[in-house]
């Protein structure tokens, strides 16, 4: 399902997603539709906005604490213009995995979209880099992320975006092998114990987001 206040922008979204091989099952134009459309029909996930009527500051972010909530299994994607890293991270706190934000006008084709949907319903983060880049210069109070060498904040951050530990690898010029290190380090360091049963990436960048 989506939700933006552009009637032009959702209509073409929905097309684009449908010839991606994506059912769109409803659309709206503000929050109140769409959670209704939610309650009667849960979707696998929901694309939303983050500013929308009635006030067009942040009943999209709003609305999807509140869809995460409601409905904990239908991932949602927030896709804006603008950055709000302060109140995003009450949807990065009280989750998982499942959710994503990204900028639409840094999506650059209709295959990347895609590609973060079908991620975010497997249960991943997926982070425009803008969003992190903001999130990583965000002033930190003292705690575990404190402990993190230089470069293990560059590793955890291009973790954040969603990228495996090859594609660390290649942004960074460093091995898989290296990489690999550094993420266990990481995963010492902010105290996340070996446990097959947590997705430790994910639990790892949720404490990077709120730190």
């Amino acid at each position: 399902m989506i939700a933006d206040d552009s009637g032009l922008f959702r209509e073409g979204l929905a097309v684009l997603l449908e010839r991606s091989g994506f059912d769109v099952t409803g659309l709206a134009g503000d929050g109140q539709t769409l959670a209704r459309l939610v309650a009667a029909d849960p979707p696998e996930a929901v694309i939303v906005d983050i500013r929308m009527p009635p006030t067009h500051t942040v009943e999209g972010l709003d609305l999807a604490v509140r869809l995460r909530r409601e409905h904990p299994s239908v991932a949602v994607l927030l896709l804006s213009n603008h950055v709000e890293t302060h109140h995003a991270l009450d949807l990065f706190g009280q989750t998982s995995g499942g959710i994503g934000y990204l900028l639409k006008d840094r999506v650059g084709a209709a295959e990347e979209l895609a590609d973060a949907l079908r991620r975010i319903v497997s249960g991943q983060i997926v982070l425009d880099p803008a969003v992190v880049s903001l999130l990583v210069s965000r002033p930190r109070s003292p705690g575990p992320l404190t402990r993190l060498s230089p470069r293990e904040r560059e590793v955890l951050a291009l973790v954040a975006e969603g990228r495996s530990n090859q594609g660390v690898a290649g942004r960074l010029g460093l091995t898989p092998k290296t990489v690999e290190t550094h993420v266990r380090g990481i995963f010492g360091k902010l105290g996340l114990p070996d446990d097959v049963a947590d997705n430790r990436r994910v639990l790892a960048v949720l404490r990077y987001l709120r730190g």
